[in-house]
């Protein structure tokens, strides 16, 4: 078996190596920038990143680089995953591009313990990945699997993998499960050995995903990526050609090592295409590009369904005081590999939450760039958000102080009319606050539309069927990863104003002060039929 040295995605927190190849920046001519004063600029501390991509993005979109000490960037830019304390400690005008909880789907004995429990209660929703074992805690029941396929005289490969390895390190395969040992910390899988191949040859997609806010969940998706191929002609698995990883991996970072590799830069040509090319290929194939899409963004979000439970509880722990619907301190781009078998369905192979940004190729170059530059401006870092971020402080201060905003304790023995009164207010309250909520939302929205580049905001999504479905997933997930913990946030995914339209809470405002005059003794006005959704 080839063995190769440590490249590709970043999945441990080993000290970074800083590097200024960047081949296909070598022809740019970078302007020189005056400095600008202080206060207006966005700052961006970029120490934790090893490719220049990211500075070549950073420079482009105008941030200033910091001291790499500098805490008080408005960006931080980290290669690798973020200990829960530094996203504590952010202050509310910042962006980080990491997720507390992300490691739940991106771990591979985590993404498999997490789907194996969603796909208890959902089987048909989740019938994208590939079955799975985690050793050794199941390890019996994997061996009685393997006995069943005996007696029915049935044989399959499995694809055996570290639990937490990444870059196609330790993996092989095998035909004989009888022949694992129990005591290894492992991923056992079924091999998908019926792929849809290109040219002969076996390949996977990177795809590329954006998540900008978990509170409420906010996903969009690159429309290019990466089309990684073998370097061997593919036939299915025996027991001669179980070893022969350049025909069964498609790890780039495995394939790279062998010789027939094939660096051209024609996007028709290579061992590393472009997801735009492949979908011009499927159109030309006369292949439905259309449900392509929507195979994966269904494949993309019920993943980060299962993730939404652990990431916002996460990110309420390291955010206590912040309201919900709040500007996101995290941001996150995730790496997608999907395998398509010869169906075109897509099966998830594992998700990068520090997806490589070399450049090794143009095409490299051209794709992550994108990424990048189409993430930042979709975020919509502002100048001002730090003066607006002290300001808002101040005037939370006060409040607190003087108890402005907020509906006064019910004091023991008080009356029915005092009783109707303070629900009231608080109701009054509750829907007021919601309401600045969507405002917020449908500002964001709109900033989104028009600065979505090659995005597509794939949750939620415009279809209200689809939205239906993907929230009664939601609520399952939050039943199955949070039942008996996190009350409070159950509560609050239970509540109906968090479905409402800003038009429907208006009409229950309206409700609010009508009945509000009703018990001050006021002329009402008279009010049509209206929403009542809350009962009030």
């Amino acid at each position: 078996m080839p063995s190769f040295p440590n490249e590709g995605d970043n999945q441990g927190t080993a000290p970074l190596t800083l590097s200024s190849d960047l081949p296909y920046q070598s022809t740019i001519k970078r302007k020189v920038r005056k400095k600008k004063k202080k206060n207006g600029v966005i700052t961006a501390n970029i120490a934790g990143t090893k490719y220049e991509i990211v500075r070549v993005v950073i420079q482009e979109m105008g941030f200033v680089k910091t001291r790499d000490e500098d805490e008080t960037a408005n960006l931080i830019w980290s290669d690798c995953a973020v200990q829960q304390e530094k996203i504590a400690e952010l202050r509310n005008y910042q962006r980080i591009n990491h997720f507390p909880g992300m490691g739940e789907i991106c771990r591979k004995d985590f993404l498999a313990r997490n789907m194996t429990k969603m796909i208890k209660s959902q089987p048909q929703e989740y019938s994208f990945i590939p079955r799975t074992w985690i050793f050794p805690a199941e390890y019996t029941q994997f061996q009685n699997y393997v006995k069943e396929l005996k007696k029915k005289k049935r044989q399959k490969t499995f694809i055996v993998k570290p639990a937490n390895g990444a870059m196609g390190h330790g993996i092989s395969l095998i035909r004989n499960g009888e022949k694992l040992q129990a005591q290894d910390h492992l991923i056992v899988q079924e091999y998908l050995d019926k792929p849809f191949l290109m040219e002969g040859y076996k390949f996977d997609l990177r795809v590329y995903i954006l998540v900008t806010s978990c509170d409420p969940l906010k996903v969009f998706l690159y429309h290019d990526g990466l089309v990684r191929m073998g370097t061997e002609k593919y036939h299915p698995p025996s027991d001669s050609n179980l070893s022969q990883l350049y025909m069964h991996l498609t790890n780039y970072s495995v394939n790279k090592h062998n010789e027939h590799f094939e660096r051209d830069e024609t996007e028709d040509k290579g061992s590393k295409r472009s997801i735009k090319w492949f979908t011009e290929f499927l159109e030309t194939n006369n292949l439905d590009v259309s449900k392509f899409w929507s195979d994966i963004s269904e494949l993309v979000v019920k993943t980060l369904i299962v993730a939404e439970p652990h990431v916002l509880h996460a990110y309420r722990m390291c955010r206590p005081g912040q309201a919900p619907g709040s500007d996101s301190v995290c941001f996150e781009v995730l790496g997608f590999d999907i395998l398509l078998d010869r169906k075109l369905k897509p099966w998830l192979l594992e998700i990068n939450r520090a997806p490589s940004f070399g450049t090794d190729q143009k095409i490299d170059y051209d794709v992550k760039k994108g990424v990048l530059l189409n993430a930042l401006k979709l975020l919509n870092i502002r100048t001002s958000d730090k003066r607006r971020n002290l300001a808002q402080q101040k005037a939370e201060a006060q409040r607190r102080l003087y108890g402005q905003g907020t509906v006064k304790k019910l004091l023991p023995g008080s009356s029915d009319w005092e009783k109707q009164r303070h629900t009231l207010e608080r109701r009054k309250q509750e829907l007021k606050e919601r309401l600045a909520q969507v405002r917020k939302q449908i500002s964001k929205e709109e900033h989104e539309n028009r600065h979505m580049g090659n995005y597509r905001r794939i949750y939620p999504p415009d279809d209200k069927t689809l939205l239906e479905k993907y929230e009664s997933l939601l609520a399952t997930a939050f039943q199955t990863f949070l039942a008996g913990r996190a009350a409070s946030l159950q509560r609050e995914m239970n509540n109906p104003l968090k479905r409402m339209k800003e038009e429907d809470i208006l009409d229950l405002l309206e409700q609010c002060e009508i009945d509000d005059e009703k018990l001050m003794g006021k002329c009402t006005r008279q009010r049509g039929p209206k929403n009542t959704k809350l009962g009030i």
